[in-house]
């Protein structure tokens, strides 16, 4: 995403683990400065915990040493990372792609930060995974 000021932030992934049978993925994920993401779920139950710096998750405060368990099938966002950014370690304990269900909240969330969302990058997932992310993006008015 590009910042107000023109910067662009971002969510740096490294995959520790990521197994096809059974599917989970374990990551450890920077979150630069003011970072926005979406809110979303996982088609797995998804935990996380907050290492250093902090965000908000729907506008809840998550400091350092907070820790969030979502089910499978639930959302939760949109995420802002704080002036510090933010470092996670998380793991998703099945299939780790991920959909939304509120885009609105996105738009609301960039707005209050002055940003726009840029494309996502390119990802190599596993031969053994497809990559959904294209769902993000609105279909093109016919």
């Amino acid at each position: 995403m590009r910042l107000a000021d023109g910067t662009v932030a971002s969510v740096w992934e490294k995959w520790l683990a990521f197994s096809p049978d059974p599917l989970y993925l374990s990551l450890y994920a920077k979150w630069d400065p003011g970072v926005v993401q979406r809110r979303h779920g996982h088609h797995s139950p998804h935990v996380l915990f907050v290492l250093e710096g902090d965000m908000t998750c729907d506008g809840r405060r998550c400091p350092a040493g907070t820790h969030i368990e979502l089910p499978c099938g639930a959302a939760f966002g949109p995420f802002v990372a704080g002036p510090r950014g933010a470092l996670l370690f998380e793991v998703m304990m099945g299939d780790p792609r991920g959909w939304g269900d509120d885009p609105a909240a996105f738009e609301r969330a960039l707005a209050e930060q002055g940003a726009e969302a840029l494309p996502d990058p390119p990802i190599e997932l596993p031969g053994w995974l497809e990559d959904l992310r294209h769902r993000w993006v609105p279909e093109p008015p016919a």
